[in-house]
């Protein structure tokens, strides 16, 4: 037997349909709808009486993440003017390019028709392009920023905040900071009450602005060398017990002047500073965004002790961590 359709809600608030790509990222879908799901309901009901939500397919074919879980879709693409915001949900980058043509032709009926439009993850890629994003700002995680200069010639994207609202096109970098888009949406049409509430039970404490800095690699940091980025990317990863620069070469297999000159020439800074920047600007993230004490993010950013911390901290930014905490 066919499973019973969902309740029609007429009276929903915020109405969202979903188009997945194909290995589409599963956290940022997950992240976006349940913050939906949560808003929707008394308590954890998960009626979509505030709220109602929809994956929309031109095929009606199960859609498979890039973890390999697949989805079915809800109903075909349709029209667009149901919804009061389209998503896009991109993946890997590869995928991109394969996306079925009838999905560009309803997302620009949906554009047309003044529906926004919204790219969670590299789906601002796919808006881009589809030609729905000239002349608006992008907003693209800082680990697709290269992908997105790579396929893009002359476009600058947002890598240092986790959404961009643009009139009536939304970026967002992915991943957790899709339920914070979620809940920005939700506390603009539902209530402020719902948002808050969603975001709670999903253990976050409160919903963060779009202007909110991403995690990652600092965008001064930003090179085209491959080697050096295998290099940095390895850094950010091992941040709370950083290798020396001796078992970073061991481990990716380079000799030690040979990195040396490949950071001096794509940055003007040896490998050992750049590793020391990366750290001191996530406890700088960590110092204004988190409780945390300045012995605990000495220690999850690969400080020997707090002292050593605030001397390197102070070198780099003029204040110390406790007084940077307070001025931003």
């Amino acid at each position: 037997m066919a499973p019973l359709p969902p309740p029609d809600y007429p009276n929903a608030r915020l109405s969202v349909g979903f188009i997945l790509a194909r290995r589409f990222t599963l956290s940022a879908f997950a992240s976006f709808i349940d913050v939906l799901r949560l808003s929707a309901d008394e308590g954890d009901g998960s009626r979509p009486i505030l709220c109602r939500w929809r994956f929309i397919s031109a095929t009606m074919n199960p859609v498979t993440s890039s973890c390999g879980i697949s989805l079915q879709p809800d109903e075909r693409l349709g029209d667009p003017k149901r919804f009061d915001y389209i998503v896009v949900v991109g993946g890997l980058i590869d995928e991109i390019e394969n996306l079925n043509p009838e999905y560009t032709k309803f997302l620009h009926r949906a554009a047309e028709a003044g529906i926004p439009l919204i790219g969670l993850c590299t789906g601002a890629f796919i808006l881009h392009r589809a030609g729905l994003m000239d002349g608006h700002r992008c907003c693209v995680s800082w680990f697709h920023r290269d992908d997105f200069l790579e396929q893009f010639d002359g476009l600058e994207p947002v890598s240092d905040q986790i959404f961009v609202v643009d009139r009536d096109r939304i970026t967002c970098s992915g991943g957790t900071s899709s339920a914070h888009l979620a809940a920005h949406l939700v506390e603009k049409h539902v209530g402020v009450t719902q948002a808050r509430k969603s975001l709670h039970i999903m253990i976050i404490d409160d919903a963060m602005a779009g202007e909110k800095t991403q995690p990652g690699i600092p965008l001064e940091l930003t090179t085209s060398d491959d080697l050096v980025k295998r290099v940095l990317l390895f850094m950010q990863q091992h941040m709370d017990d950083p290798p020396s620069i001796g078992e970073i070469c061991q481990k990716l297999e380079v000799g030690r002047r040979k990195l040396e000159r490949r950071f001096q020439t794509a940055l003007g800074l040896s490998p050992a500073e750049a590793d020391k920047l990366i750290r001191i600007e996530h406890a700088k993230l960590l110092m204004r965004s988190t409780g945390r004490s300045v012995s605990q993010v000495a220690a999850e950013t690969g400080f020997c002790d707090a002292s050593h911390f605030i001397k390197v901290f102070k070198d780099r930014n003029g204040m110390t961590p406790e007084a940077y905490r307070v001025e931003t």
